[in-house]
């Protein structure tokens, strides 16, 4: 069993900060996201689902823009760019697979 709130938190770029669950097959990354933070336009091998818990986030991805609120999740499929912008101050579930190796260095 895992408690999310004994997990430690990382600040990975400036505004997102992030707790980690690394399983076999994926990576459960939680954030806490600051307003007006910033995810640059980037691509990766991972098929990622984003889900919003908490605020508005708006998100890239390839050449459509959306907003996402709570109860929406976005589905980015690998070596797709993507890139977004908090809203408001956010609450977010990614799920990536295969396993963000680089990831692992946050843990």
């Amino acid at each position: 069993m895992i408690e999310i709130s004994k997990i430690e938190e990382k600040e990975i770029m400036e505004g997102f900060k992030g707790k980690f669950i690394h399983t076999e097959n994926s990576t459960l990354a939680f954030w806490e996201i600051k307003k007006g933070a910033v995810l640059p336009l980037h691509s990766h091998i991972h098929e990622q689902t984003t889900q919003v818990l908490e605020g508005k986030l708006e998100l890239t991805i390839s050449e459509e823009t959306n907003i996402y609120e709570k109860g929406f999740v976005a589905v980015i499929p690998p070596n797709v760019a993507h890139s977004g912008t908090a809203l408001t101050d956010c609450r977010v579930l990614d799920t990536f697979s295969p396993v963000r190796e680089d990831y692992k260095n946050f843990v």
